[in-house]
């Protein structure tokens, strides 16, 4: 019997997975690729005390910065929160825990976790506060430091195409965080840009298999903010 994984809007998509306290891997990095309707779904549950895995917490009023406005998370597993105000602020007041990595090995310990490696050993940090608290050995001659894999209760990604059956396609640099965060969790929930049905995707495109995809919606509209305008400037 089929499965039917597609869902009408992103508070459906959520329906019955949302609780207090559980721990959600959100993909993107700056504004490129963050999964906004389900973030704002997220945000209208009133679901609190959350802890999310994100390389950063978007901006101000955007992506991941809605739920720190309403103080629904708890706690930050990050890599880079420059650009979010918000973020510093309840982080220096004492309202808001931070566990920050290296964006690598931020990177490494989703994989691991996807992949049902518990830890694993790392060069990056080793004698630096990074390395605080945390199991150290010695390789060749080497300090390594002991870094646990992560495992979510939730996982919301972006990805630009998929079919019915939730075998995904990420469009240049929008893939960044969102395809190991897809393998990297209990239930992992998809908002796609252009939804097919199966077989109109070419299997060597797919870049998660479907396997990994529980629910998916489709959006209805696609608001992509600009993080940093750069321009060049006119030539005399």
């Amino acid at each position: 019997m089929a499965v039917n994984k597609v869902y009408p809007d992103a508070k459906a998509a959520l329906e019955g997975v949302l609780r207090d306290g559980m721990m959600i891997m959100a993909g993107g990095f700056g504004l490129c690729g963050i999964p906004s309707a389900l973030i704002e779904a997220i945000r209208d549950s009133g679901v609190k005390n959350l802890t999310v895995v994100s390389n950063n917490a978007g901006i101000d009023g955007v992506g991941l910065g809605v739920l720190l406005d309403t103080r629904q998370i708890s706690k930050m597993i990050s890599s880079y929160v420059g650009e979010n105000k918000t973020f510093m602020q309840q982080y220096l007041a004492g309202q808001l825990e931070i566990e920050f990595n290296p964006q690598g090995t931020l990177a490494e310990r989703i994989r691991a976790g996807g992949a049902g490696i518990p830890a694993f050993y790392t060069a990056t940090g080793a004698g630096t506060k990074v390395a605080e608290g945390k199991e150290s050995r010695e390789f060749d001659g080497r300090t390594y430091v002991m870094e646990r894999g992560l495992f979510a209760d939730l996982a919301i990604v972006h990805a630009w195409r998929a079919d019915t059956e939730g075998n995904l396609v990420f469009r240049k640099t929008a893939r960044n965080f969102n395809a190991i965060m897809a393998t990297a969790a209990k239930l992992t929930v998809v908002e796609v840009e252009e939804l097919v049905e199966p077989g109109q995707i070419e299997p060597d495109q797919i870049m998660t298999p479907g396997i990994f995809v529980k629910r998916i919606v489709k959006l209805e509209k696609i608001d992509k903010r600009i993080e940093q305008r750069t321009l060049r400037k006119r030539a005399a």
